[in-house]
């Protein structure tokens, strides 16, 4: 039987007795609550995800965020997503570059889960200097992640061959935008893959790899054509311009959080219907573009994510082939395809068009956990009659209770719809909620019942209305309030306002009951706020 006196101290440490034997008594853990509750993060991350097959506008949502953000992250994907942003009537067009490097106040990072294509890079970068003054010292606002992973112009090659083949083989190609993203990341989970780090180190180290690399693809690829001194000449010049931008993103990132009070945002590239784990397999990205790949492409505890916004459009497009249960091959489509101007940024391709599929929204919502929803280009449902909405969808007869995981299965479901009266009336002059058509208010709040997404964001873009008085200080304020407009409602309203936009500095969000949000912000050109009055 245990005995539990006390016995002579060993090494000057309390023993008991048991079965006979001296035992060390262990001491008493501390009960200090910092070892106990975790430290509750002081910055979280907000982001921003497309809910959809991608195209929803999340380049114009982050743009209006990234406006009142300190840092911009992208965290996955990488030239295949295409954003285009509309700034003092300049189009810029990014692929690699987060959104956010037009706020000359935020540093702009490239994470770790992204892939990328420096030739393509500094090329976008150019072109975009060369329309306007938007991107000017982008360079000393930009990091780089050194664990990010490069693509080269051979990974870019083998996307064509492989594209070639399927159609050969299959008669059907996974219509990938042959920008060497899956054979990059192929790379990557091969192990073989070089990575930022590398080519900024030791130049001699790389350039092996990279031959050795590039034999790798030529074996598998014989007709492969192959130009390596070149294209190392060229990286070695890359090397020397990369050099200040790199950042060890672990750290940065850790620093970010947990140092001074900082808006950090990320902008997720790509949506989730085309995650390599959770999206329309084999007809996806290749990288995880739902939350997760928040946490993964960015070094990013999962307590330090905040809120996530999920960009809806209010009908449905695809790029490319896959299963696609609400589209609309008829007038229709032909409708929403001409009145959306539904091109690929990156591709230039048509996008195939249907009716909003709320089942994929709300698989997407299961997936993500939207705090908030950002619905946009409802305008483009201004002239029609009726519109229809997937509710529901059925396998021979008889329903289906989630979204399937095979593609043979989702290209043979039948969708149920409701059909909502349409408002057939212009929504461009509404500047809050309720000035919006009531059928356009009962349209919107049918997807926030459908969804049980609390606090539904219904932006798409912003417009200014100047001359309110601060009744602190008596200075002007500008009111910002997000509402729902197209790309070409967007770009008009920009060439119209903007002249007095780009003076105002935000200072924070205020959220209204009514679903309005408005941004408080300060004319540069008038008296200053006394500090606190906002």
């Amino acid at each position: 039987m245990a005995s539990g006196s006390s016995e002579a101290n060993v090494n000057g440490r309390e023993t008991v007795s048991l079965n006979g034997e001296p035992v060390v008594k262990r001491p008493r853990v501390s009960h200090d609550s910092s070892l106990r509750i975790p430290k509750e993060p002081h910055n979280k991350v907000t982001v921003v995800l497309g809910a959809q097959w991608g195209d929803e506008g999340k380049g114009k949502v982050v743009d209006l965020l990234a406006m009142d953000a300190d840092i911009v992250c992208r965290c996955q994907g990488g030239n295949n997503a295409g954003h285009t942003v509309v700034v003092d009537s300049v189009e810029y067009d990014f692929h690699l570059l987060p959104s956010g490097v037009l706020n000359k106040k935020a540093l702009s990072f490239i994470g770790n889960g992204v892939v990328i294509h420096l030739p393509g890079l500094f090329e976008e970068a150019q072109k975009n200097l060369q329309k306007g003054k938007g991107l000017q010292g982008w360079e000393e606002r930009l990091k780089i992640s050194d664990r990010a992973h490069l693509v080269f112009n051979f990974h870019q090659a083998v996307d064509g061959i492989q594209e070639q083949q399927r159609q050969q083989q299959e008669g059907k190609n996974l219509g990938t935008t042959k920008k060497g993203i899956g054979p990059a990341y192929s790379s990557k989970a091969a192990r073989n893959g070089l990575r930022v780090c590398d080519l900024v180190s030791d130049f001699k180290v790389f350039e092996d790899k990279f031959r050795m690399l590039a034999e790798h693809f030529l074996t598998m690829y014989p007709n492969l054509n192959l130009e390596v001194d070149s294209e190392l000449a060229q990286l070695k010049g890359f090397a020397e311009r990369l050099g200040p931008l790199v950042t060890d993103g672990v750290y940065f990132m850790h620093q970010a959080l947990n140092g001074p009070s900082k808006k950090i945002l990320v902008e997720g590239a790509n949506a989730a219907l085309l995650d390599i784990d959770f999206g329309t397999y084999p007809f996806v990205t290749s990288s995880n573009c739902t939350v997760g790949g928040v946490c993964t492409g960015l070094g990013v505890p999962p307590s330090y994510v905040g809120r996530v916004y999920g960009v809806v459009k209010a009908y449905t497009t695809r790029v490319g082939v896959g299963a696609f249960p609400t589209e609309q091959k008829n007038e229709t489509g032909e409708l929403l395809q001409t009145r959306g101007r539904e091109f690929g940024v990156t591709t230039g391709r048509k996008r195939r068009c249907g009716w909003l599929d709320l089942v994929l929204v709300r698989y997407a919502h299961m997936v993500n956990g939207f705090t908030a929803i950002a619905l946009t280009k409802l305008d483009i449902l201004d002239t029609v009659s009726e519109i229809k909405v997937g509710v529901a969808y059925k396998l021979d007869g008889e329903p289906l209770p989630s979204f399937p995981a095979n593609m043979d299965v989702l290209t043979r479901v039948s969708v149920d719809y409701e059909t909502l009266p349409g408002w057939c009336c212009s929504t461009e002059s509404a500047r809050s909620f309720e000035e919006l058509p009531l059928k356009a208010q009962i349209y919107i709040r049918f997807i926030e019942n459908f969804l049980q997404v609390p606090g539904l964001l219904k932006c798409h873009f912003y417009t200014a209305t100047v001359g309110t008085l601060c009744q602190t200080c008596q200075s002007h304020l500008v009111i910002f309030i997000f509402f729902y407009f197209s790309e070409v409602g967007w770009s008009r309203q920009v060439q119209r306002e903007h002249g007095e936009t780009l003076l105002i500095r935000l200072d924070e969000f205020r959220f209204g009951e009514d679903y309005q949000r408005s941004l408080k912000c300060e004319l540069l050109k008038e008296t200053r706020h006394q500090q606190g009055c906002l």
